[in-house]
């Protein structure tokens, strides 16, 4: 099992954050995948049945979780014959120091909480209804196998005129992200860590990870990425095969400050699920890629 994980367990019931979850925005703080990645563990591990699949994850971000001692406390909201439905808040301590008091007004920070909603397995019903065509597909992974961490990515081609009638060829793949700092269609085949160390990493959780890379892919500009998710909302149609994920941008809009942006969820057998976030303008931090190197993360997974 790989070293690699975004949080240490803690003999008091609390997990550490480890370097893996650590954030670009700022120092000390978190990034969204290691959040999604606590939440999603904690509710597939308390909650989940024989014969129920998790068929959608939503979390709501509340605050930038910080580098410092984490809990989870879960609700079972519905338990019915056909939907269960779990929820976890991801709870802090910033100041380590239980009943102290902090600015916040007390010793603990929910800073985000996630629904999960589990729904029973059965038959598709009778009939028949449209899909996206899989020959219309744009998502199409890497040749050959990978074994690192580092994500890689891809652009549409360069070329504006068939990018603003959707006609855009896709561009090449690869792990240099200054490449893709542009104003295209974007997408990223990648390859989420073990929520906790030591604790397996089951396909419901790797596809919470992933898809949080819906905000990477849909709000990355030309300038970096300015905008910051405040919520991730993943559906599932089935559950994800295979150690990597894809996500490719499918919808963006922004006005006034604010964005909604989707993707397509996709494995080396197709499409399954898809991802949605809605994001806020954070241009006062925002992340230029071409200024900073990710490859001393992946080097160390």
């Amino acid at each position: 099992m790989s070293d690699v994980a975004f949080f240490r367990p803690d003999s008091d019931g609390r997990v550490t954050p480890l370097p893996y979850a650590r954030s670009l925005w700022a120092p000390g703080t978190l990034n969204g995948p290691a959040v999604c990645a606590l939440a999603a563990h904690t509710a597939e591990s308390e909650f989940a049945e024989p014969g129920f699949r998790a068929a959608r994850f939503t979390i709501d971000l509340f605050k930038v979780a910080r580098e410092a001692p984490t809990e989870t406390r879960t609700r079972l909201l519905r338990a019915g014959g056909r939907i269960r439905v779990a929820e976890v808040d991801v709870v802090q301590y910033p100041d380590d120091t239980p009943g102290s008091g902090t600015s916040e007004g007390g010793a603990e920070v929910v800073v985000a909480r996630a629904t999960t909603v589990f729904l029973r397995e059965s038959q598709n019903p009778p009939g028949q209804r449209w899909q996206r065509p899989a020959q219309a597909s744009t998502f199409h992974p890497p040749a050959g196998p990978i074994d690192d961490y580092a994500p890689r990515f891809s652009s549409d081609a360069a070329d504006t005129d068939a990018a603003d009638t959707g006609a855009a060829e896709v561009g090449d793949w690869d792990d240099d992200m200054r490449r893709h700092q542009n104003g295209l269609r974007k997408r990223v085949w990648t390859r989420a860590a073990p929520a906790v160390a030591g604790a397996e990493l089951t396909p419901f959780v790797r596809a919470a990870i992933s898809a949080e890379s819906t905000s990477l892919i849909g709000n990355w500009g030309s300038s970096g990425i300015g905008f910051i998710n405040c919520d991730l909302t993943v559906a599932l149609s089935r559950l994800p095969r295979g150690e990597r994920i894809g996500v490719e941008a499918d919808t963006h809009t922004e006005h006034d400050g604010i964005s909604v942006s989707t993707a397509g969820l996709y494995d080396v057998d197709g499409m399954w699920g898809v991802g949605m976030v809605t994001a806020v303008n954070n241009a006062a931090a925002e992340i230029d890629f071409t200024s900073v190197d990710l490859h001393g993360r992946y080097r160390e997974a």
